[in-house]
């Protein structure tokens, strides 16, 4: 079955440039010696844009002077001859191929491009408007037709269909920055990954062709339909239908808490095709590609919810809605496995949210820290604000690391279920805890709506619940990990 949960052919190559957690030694080669440590002056500062990312970003004027193409590969003008050869296809990494090398942390050129690019856009263009966004729940989209200008949206889309074809670590790494200027903003952008994965993964070439490659034509959003009233979590407890008759399928059902629901072009949808209820979930389901406009199609109200409340977050009613059979994802029964399988991708994406969020929360604190006193003296120099501080330090660095991990096993064409859940359960839970902290150190401030923390706290709840609950990521870590002794 293609691409769901089978060896890739990317096993047997070289992992992706970059970040490497696999350390080799040359055949033959005796134990290495000890790693010379870099000197402190030749590190690279991440936690600053680049000197060059400084430069204004192209003004609207100068894009609509390019053709549509060319206006989506935008980052193509900052470092486009490195990126395809280091980022679409796994190379040989020359961070692990030395001996001695073992593990290595620095990122290529052609990341650091895409991290400074990125912070950069959001730095300058997402926060200023992040609270207007918040308040008025307005949906982004100046801000996402600026993300697809700039080669920030659809990364994950292949060449052939028109896209960057970046892989998941670059995506991971976009994904970061532009949560740290707004998780709701970076949510409308990251639920069209989610939407694409499907077809990513299991469409074949017309159907890849006709529906990714529209996206590199002109902004557009896509929704992955699965969410139901009476099933989240039990995404097997679905209850949408679809009857084939003749060279379609007939579909009835509610779906709920869709992401981009009223602003798609096209959803991809996991509806029940086997009527026996007693049918194994792997050949209960079959997914589909449907276009939005598709008569029968009811969608519903902006939901208002606690946070991220300039995502769009809708119910849909499929009302005998008639879909070709051009438009099943590789065949019937096959939905659920899709499905599973675009979650492995996806989840290391939303881990990067979350740990994008908790870096803006630690900065924040931090600099309130500095400036606010209190007895005197700065609070930060008070044992207990620092050790606050220290310990949401630490877990933002961990939380990464978890997600890079995550990510690098997806590009290197390993199964990543049990890292991806790790990644999307800790980060989350972490997203949670720095923003509480932030809002503790702010003390009163940071109850109100005049500083950007309770923004942080209430943006961060959904990380637990989204694409996977917290408590459902624990029960697939514990199911991967006491399978690796049964086995």
């Amino acid at each position: 079955m293609k691409g769901i949960n089978a060896p890739s052919a990317a096993e047997g190559r070289q992992p992706p440039p970059g970040l490497a957690f696999a350390a080799q030694r040359p055949a033959g080669a005796g134990r290495p010696g000890p790693r010379r440590p870099t000197p402190a002056a030749a590190r690279p500062d991440l936690t600053r844009p680049a000197e060059h990312c400084r430069e204004p970003l192209p003004t609207p004027g100068a894009l609509t002077k390019m053709s549509a193409l060319r206006a989506s590969r935008m980052l193509r003008t900052i470092a486009w001859r490195g990126w395809r050869s280091h980022s679409s296809k796994p190379a040989q990494n020359t961070h692990i191929s030395k001996p001695g090398a073992g593990f290595s942390f620095e990122l290529t050129d052609e990341q650091k491009e895409f991290q400074a690019t990125a912070r950069k856009f959001a730095v300058e263009e997402i926060i200023p408007v992040a609270a207007h966004y918040d308040k008025s729940g307005e949906y982004p989209l100046p801000l996402i037709k600026r993300a697809w200008e700039l080669g920030l949206i659809n990364s994950h889309i292949p060449e052939s269909c028109g896209g960057l074809g970046l892989g998941s670590f670059e995506a991971c790494l976009i994904t970061e920055e532009l949560a740290y200027g707004c998780t709701g903003v970076q949510t409308a952008i990251e639920a069209n990954s989610l939407g694409q994965m499907p077809v990513i993964i299991a469409g074949n070439e017309q159907q890849q062709k006709k529906y990714l490659g529209r996206m590199t034509e002109e902004p557009m959003m896509c929704a992955y339909c699965v969410t139901e009233p009476g099933a989240g979590s039990d995404v097997a407890g679905i209850k949408t239908k679809a009857e084939k008759k003749g060279d379609e399928y007939v579909i009835n059902g509610q779906k709920m808490w869709i992401t981009n629901g009223g602003k798609a072009n096209w959803y991809f949808l996991l509806a029940r095709t086997n009527p026996d209820p007693k049918a194994p979930a792997s050949k209960a389901f079959t997914g589909f590609i449907v276009e939005a406009n598709s008569p029968g199609i009811q969608i519903g109200r902006k939901e208002i919810n606690m946070g991220q409340r300039c995502s769009d977050t809708r119910g849909i009613v499929f009302e005998d809605v008639r879909v070709p059979k051009e438009n099943v994802l590789i065949a019937e029964g096959a939905g659920f496995k899709i499905a599973m399988g675009a979650f492995d991708k996806t989840r290391p994406p939303v881990a990067a949210g979350a740990v994008g969020l908790a870096k803006r929360a630690l900065d924040e604190a931090t600099k309130y820290a500095l400036e606010r006193k209190t007895f005197g003296k700065p609070i930060v120099e008070h044992q207990a604000v620092s050790f606050m501080l220290a310990e949401m330090a630490m877990k933002v660095e961990l939380a990464r690391m978890a997600y890079q991990r995550a990510a690098w096993e997806v590009d290197a064409g390993r199964r990543n279920t049990y890292y991806a859940s790790i990644a999307k359960a800790f980060a989350g839970d972490v997203a949670n805890q720095v923003a509480t902290d932030a809002v503790q150190i702010f003390g009163g401030n940071g109850f109100n709506t005049e500083y950007p923390v309770e923004k942080l706290m209430r943006d961060a709840k959904i990380y637990q619940i989204y694409e996977g609950t917290a408590q459902i990521q624990r029960m697939i870590i514990a199911r991967e990990h006491v399978g690796k002794y049964k086995a």
